[in-house]
């Protein structure tokens, strides 16, 4: 089972970025999709969630309206659209799958079976 991310990198206060994440090993199609995040000194959180069929998801509410989760299981690939990036998202971002079909409350406390090794996020001017 592999989960990699990509797209990460240094981008000014209220860019934009997209991060990827590449999943193998496993039945794409059957597993709730995520995104974490976890900043210095503080502990890992859940930015978004996606169903199996994208019909529903979940956004933490510090990212409501800037941030989009979308996935393409022909392609076995889980996205993370960021907008009007800010500072205060400057974290480790792990893409991460969960068994199974979650509601979108469920996704906000979703315990991953799987994990990437996560993309450096850095928003600065």
């Amino acid at each position: 089972v592999q989960l990699v991310e990509s797209g990460g990198g240094l981008v000014q206060p209220g860019g934009s970025l997209r991060v990827s994440c590449a999943a193998s090993g496993f039945f794409f199609s059957s597993y709730t999709m995520g995104w974490f995040r976890q900043a210095p000194g503080k502990e890992r959180e859940v930015v978004a969630g996606i169903s199996w069929s994208g019909g529903s998801t979940y956004y933490t509410d510090s990212v409501k309206g800037r941030f989009s989760i979308s996935r393409d299981n022909a392609k076995n690939t889980v996205y993370l659209q960021m907008n009007s990036l800010k500072p205060e998202d400057t974290a480790v971002y792990y893409c991460a799958a969960a068994r199974g079909y979650l509601t979108a409350q469920a996704m906000g406390v979703m315990d991953p079976r799987y994990w990437g090794q996560g993309t450096q996020v850095t928003v600065s001017s």
